[in-house]
Parts: structure tokens; C-alpha cells; sequence
């Protein structure tokens, strides 16, 4: 299992839909102070979590390292609390980690950005968003075809 939070959890859902090895995707809410946040609770920015992307893979196909690389090749990990139009505390980016391997990796790869303010820390209860959250994007038409190539849009 992995954690990752980079802004709106659509496009990065996506692309891990996308990533060959990623069995299983949900979008939701970590790292608050709230149980059972719903999506209007942590818009509100009073909750602490930040909306994340949890997901499955087969470690045969895709390693951690892998999932970290692709996570810092889609988010802007030098911006606080803001990713693209995007802003307030539940926009945060952060690695959530569920074993010290995966903080090892995590921490490694963060220091070799310049500026980095991603955070890293132990995964805490992840909460599943509502379900017209989930598979957003490629229920409104984009592919989610692995190793799809095809440019992400967000959208509301």
C-alpha cells in the first residue's frame, strides 16, 4: 500500500490508474483530526487532512521508488498548501508512509529537490471519499489505460 497527496487527488489518481503495477486506486482524506470528513468538511480547511490518493500494487511490476518518482514528476513539491490554481491546507503535498522502508525512500528522494516542503509521515486513517470522487477523471472520459500517454485534465 501507498499514501500520496499532491493537490487535487483527480490527476494524480490518474496517473497511478495509469502506471502499469497499480492495482487498485481511491481518492480520500488523511492526516486530519476529524473521522468520517466529508469532501464540503475538508474544503473548509478545518479538518487538517488533505485530500490523497491510496493505493495497491503488485511489487513484481512497479517499485516504491517507482511510485515516489512519479508522484514528484506530477506535483510542484516547492509550493506550501498550493498546488496549480489549488490552495489551502487540504492541498498540502505529503508522502504518507506505511514502513521505514517507504520513509527511507520517501526522505531520499525529497532531499535531492531543491526547496522541497512535501511532507513525510506515518500514514494515519484514510478515509475514503465519497464515491463520485473516485475514478473521476476517467469516469468523465479520459483513459486510464496503463502506461496511457495522453495528457491529464483537471476539471470540476
Amino acid at each position: 500500500m501507498a499514501t500520496f497527496a499532491g493537490g487535487c487527488f483527480w490527476g494524480l489518481e490518474l496517473a497511478y490508474q495509469r502506471k502499469p503495477g497499480v492495482l487498485q486506486t481511491c481518492v480520500g482524506y488523511t492526516q486530519g483530526h476529524v473521522e468520517r470528513p466529508t469532501y464540503r468538511q475538508v474544503c473548509s480547511g478545518r479538518t487538517g487532512h488533505t485530500e490523497a490518493v491510496q493505493l495497491t500494487y503488485d511489487t513484481r511490476q512497479v517499485t516504491y521508488p517507482e511510485l515516489v518518482n512519479l508522484f514528484f514528476d506530477r506535483i510542484d513539491p516547492t509550493t506550501l498548501n498550493r498546488q496549480g490554481n489549488d490552495f489551502g491546507t487540504q492541498y498540502r503535498s505529503g508522502i504518507y508512509y506505511h514502513d521505514d522502508e517507504q520513509k527511507r525512500v520517501a526522505e531520499e528522494a525529497k532531499a535531492e529537490i531543491r526547496g522541497a516542503v512535501t511532507e513525510i509521515l506515518p500514514a494515519t486513517t484514510f478515509w475514503p471519499a465519497e464515491e463520485y470522487h473516485q475514478q473521476y477523471l476517467e469516469k468523465g472520459g479520459q483513459s486510464a489505460a496503463k502506461s496511457c500517454k495522453d495528457p491529464i485534465r483537471c476539471y470540476g
